[in-house]
């Protein structure tokens, strides 16, 4: 059994979608609870994500329904206890997407620091496989504002080292039209253009990666107010001093 978040919120059981979770308000309290990582999560919190600031009189005995249908629907096989005022979920040995993706990330991370590209790709790959869409895409709209943006910068952390691995690797040509749409995406991104700007540099456009410098500059100071930053700068000066440095390395 997996509890999946990365995405729509789903029980998934043997490989088969479990579509019996229930409501949105059944699914965000599960999300909650598993992305609380064994803590007590209030009541008060739960009612904020459920109803904002205007809870039903009937809150309390509401939230005991979810509760006990979520334990119904993953079938005892974790542990959703009411603690004082709150609830606390111990999964267990039942999985999630989000903690299948934090290992594998993080193995990917520790890999690429170690020099072990190959086998950061590899990990890196397989954590954003765990992706099928929007985090909480079917969880209420509070519980995606207070946690999505965090999940979110965590993906983007993990394509940008699956992206450094691939230019260790070799594969900058391949890599530009990846880049390209992910600038396009994240143009306030400074690693992903400075990673675009080293894939046009080793594929001998290097007139595209100094007008990819410019056009950042200009957005961020449009949008933001600043000068890039150290990455994006020095990336910049090696492309312009036509660094041979930078065919064998990233800047950093």
């Amino acid at each position: 059994m997996e509890i999946r978040i990365l995405g729509p919120v789903r029980v998934v059981t043997e490989g088969r979608t479990d579509n019996a979770l229930g409501g949105s308000k059944q699914r965000t309290v599960l999300a909650a609870l598993l992305l609380a990582g064994g803590k007590v999560v209030p009541d008060a919190r739960l009612s904020r994500l459920l109803w904002e600031d205007r809870p039903p009189t009937t809150a309390t005995a509401q939230l005991h329904t979810y509760a006990s249908r979520i334990r119904r629907n993953l079938d005892g096989a974790v542990a959703l206890v009411r603690i004082r005022s709150g609830y606390q979920l111990d999964a267990g040995s039942v999985g999630s997407d989000l903690s299948r993706f934090r290992q594998l990330s993080g193995e990917g991370h520790r890999a690429l620091r170690a020099g072990d590209f190959g086998g950061a790709a590899r990990d890196l790959r397989a954590a954003l496989a765990q992706w099928r869409g929007e985090a909480l895409a079917d969880a209420s709209e509070q519980l995606a504002a207070t946690e999505r943006p965090q999940l979110e910068e965590r993906r983007l952390e993990a394509e940008e080292a699956l992206i450094e691995a691939g230019l260790c690797l070799g594969q900058h040509r391949r890599l530009v039209a990846d880049l390209t749409a992910l600038v396009a995406q994240h143009p306030l991104r400074e690693r992903f253009r400075a990673q675009l700007m080293t894939a046009l540099y080793r594929s001998d456009r290097q007139s595209e990666a100094l007008t990819t410098y410019v056009d950042g500059r200009r957005l961020l100071a449009e949008h933001m107010g600043v000068e890039p930053g150290r990455l994006l700068s020095r990336t910049h000066q090696a492309v312009l001093s036509g660094d041979a440095a930078l065919r064998h390395r990233l800047a950093s």
